[in-house]
């Protein structure tokens, strides 16, 4: 399928601690960790279309300067339609705004989504400190995974 010229409009909705059973239930589904969702510095959004369709979540633990992108999901029925693009640039605009230089992710399986989005492998070794500390990079992702980043500024 081309990509598509204009990204689906979305509207982030942050998941306060507590209400977050339906992105944990989904986030299972998927086989991606949920051990940590309701642990405190995880930040997560529901996004839906503007007729208020749920169509994926994402989430980013900051860092200082540095950003970790997670938990990046789009809901079955609205894959294929660019929503998993936008929920990574809704989540990079946060990182922005909050100061962050950089964004980190690690993944099992999606460099080839992540590499056009202009994220770059990187050796473990290149990766900062605050950032090898989570929790997910620590013990959760396996370390077979491959470490992705992106500069913003």
């Amino acid at each position: 399928m081309a990509p598509r010229k204009h990204p689906p409009k979305l509207i982030g909705h942050p998941l306060p601690f507590g209400e977050r059973t339906a992105l944990s239930r989904a986030l299972a589904k998927a086989g991606l960790p949920v051990d940590d969702v309701e642990a405190p510095g995880r930040l997560f959004w529901r996004f839906e279309t503007p007729d208020q369709v749920p169509v994926g979540y994402g989430g980013l633990e900051i860092h200082r300067k540095e950003a970790l992108l997670r938990s990046i999901l789009t809901l079955p029925p609205a894959r294929k339609r660019g929503v998993g693009r936008a929920i990574v640039a809704a989540l990079e605009t946060e990182a922005f705004i909050a100061g962050c230089r950089s964004v980190w992710l690690i993944t099992t399986s999606l460099r080839p989504f992540f590499e056009p989005l202009g994220y770059t492998p990187c050796e473990r070794a290149d990766v900062p400190k605050t950032i090898r500390e989570t929790q997910q990079f620590a013990t959760l992702c396996p370390a077979s995974a491959t470490v992705m980043m992106k500069r913003l500024r």
